[in-house]
């Protein structure tokens, strides 16, 4: 188990982190009914940060910035020498928690996607873990929600007696979500990026070798390419730059170069 707390990559501040240490820390938090936010950042996550240095502070605040992208692992041996074997992918790391949740009967809420989606992803969790609880689910509004409205999402989590949230808005807005929730809800909140649309069986994930390789980023640009080609084509190169720039020290990247948030967006 490896947990050597959190790194600078570009001035967001990642996990050095193992999938036995994540689960470890998510399931305590859940049996005692602690507030935890994690998110698992890929590349687009990180650089998200970077340009934009009020999610940056977000981002800097939650419990756990696990890195998902081999990429971003890649950044973390060779900036820090932490020795990570294996990034903490979003997906896997999802399945490894259901897997204990569903040993320890704690219950788990899946918020956000659509109700097509959501009712796939429980009946294929339901399948894979025969024991799991499924407290509630809730799809996204894909809209920005009142506070009355936000004030009902809480309290529909809560009276369904989770322990747990996975949280599947997509990147920046599942980061947003779990920064606002945590000082709502006692207990693990989890952004797990493309997991439920993978789990679901609606999005084929990339190869292992090609995952291995760090080329799950070409896989999704050729499954996807007019919803992503910006990203891919613009971030990842931007990415290797400013990586460069912090590695030969031409650069340095704050962390504490941030401005809170005046208000909340609310995602829904």
């Amino acid at each position: 188990m490896k947990d050597k707390g959190k790194e600078n990559i570009l001035g967001v501040c990642v996990s050095a982190i193992d999938y036995e240490a994540a689960v470890t820390k998510i399931l305590e938090a859940a049996e005692q009914r602690h507030p935890l936010a994690l998110s698992a950042l890929a590349v687009h996550g990180v650089i998200t940060g970077v340009l934009d240095i009020t999610h940056r502070y977000r981002l800097n605040q939650l419990d756990l910035v696990v890195p998902d992208g081999q990429p971003v692992r890649w950044a973390l041996n060779l900036l820090y020498r932490v020795g990570l074997t294996d990034r903490v992918y979003g997906p896997t790391l999802m399945l490894k928690v259901c897997e204990q949740a569903a040993q320890r009967r704690l219950p788990i809420y899946l918020y956000g996607s659509r109700p097509a989606v959501l009712e796939q992803l429980t009946m294929n969790l339901q399948e894979r873990f025969p024991d799991i609880i499924i407290a509630g689910t809730q799809p996204s509004r894909f809209r920005h929600v009142s506070q009355e409205e936000q004030a009902d999402i809480v309290n529909e989590i809560q009276a369904s007696g989770a322990a747990m949230v996975f949280v599947g808005l997509g990147c920046p807005r599942q980061e947003v979500w779990v920064y606002e929730y945590r000082s709502l809800l006692a207990m693990p909140l989890l952004a797990v990026g493309a997991a439920f649309d993978f789990h679901a069986g609606i999005v084929p994930q990339a190869p292992a070798w090609m995952q291995q390789l760090g080329l799950e980023w070409f896989y999704r640009f050729l499954q996807e390419p007019r919803r992503l080609w910006r990203r891919y084509v613009f971030l990842n190169p931007l990415y290797l730059l400013l990586l460069g720039l912090q590695a030969t020290g031409l650069r340095r990247f704050d962390p504490e170069r941030v401005v809170p948030p005046t208000g909340e967006l609310r995602y829904g």
